[in-house]
């Protein structure tokens, strides 16, 4: 299921959906804007579909923003929007890679390997984790439960998704959600990469 599809832009309004604490998923309808404000930590946007200019720049789906702490921040649809906002606060453990990017994806930040899985760890902390992964072509992970839900925003490519033992497939673009202790396995269909936000339990 995609993210949009769980929040679904109503014409003329602004909507907030808490995930857990410090991630927030947000639906805005076309032409409608929320107004500059800023954080005392650094922020990161990820822009599932739509058009949003936020600050100078406009973003677009699988478009990523990282926003410095205390750095005015404001967000104008052009189109339907739907994008999670993630809090970086002081107990978030964050990848060096990420501090001195603006605009970027998430795919161009991780590379493949031949025959192999690679895993980048961005942000963690008691409460949440959220990581890249490269998978070479028929590269898979053998079913197993998460401890809390879980997000898959695909990158670039085409998997299959086995879940509750049902297959399912997936591509860039897309999203999936696991339940906490859902079975679940993915098996990549060509190069495929990856975002997961994983609910820790607290």
């Amino acid at each position: 299921m995609k993210l949009y599809d769980e929040n679904i832009p109503v014409p003329g309004c602004t909507i907030s959906n808490q995930e857990i604490e410090n991630i927030t998923h947000f639906s805005l309808a076309k032409h409608t804007s929320i107004s500059k404000e800023k954080y005392p930590c650094d922020v990161l946007y990820i822009v599932d579909t739509g058009q949003v200019k936020m600050n100078e720049h406009t973003l677009q789906a699988n478009d990523c923003l990282f926003v410095k702490a205390n750095t005015l921040c404001g967000q104008e649809a052009i189109t339907d929007t739907v994008y999670t906002e993630i809090l970086i606060k002081e107990d978030t453990k964050m990848n060096e890679v990420l501090k001195n990017i603006d605009v970027f994806q998430l795919k161009d930040l991780i590379p493949y390997q031949k025959g192999k899985i690679v895993n980048m760890d961005l942000l963690s902390n008691d409460k949440m984790k959220f990581v890249i992964m490269a998978f070479d072509d028929g590269c898979a992970l053998a079913e197993h439960a998460a401890p809390g839900n879980a997000l898959i925003f695909a990158l670039d490519g085409q998997a299959t998704i086995t879940y509750e033992g049902k297959d399912y497939a997936i591509q860039a673009g897309e999203n999936f959600r696991f339940e906490k202790n859902g079975k679940h396995a993915v098996r990549a269909n060509g190069p495929f990469k990856m975002a997961l936000l994983l609910e820790l339990e607290g």
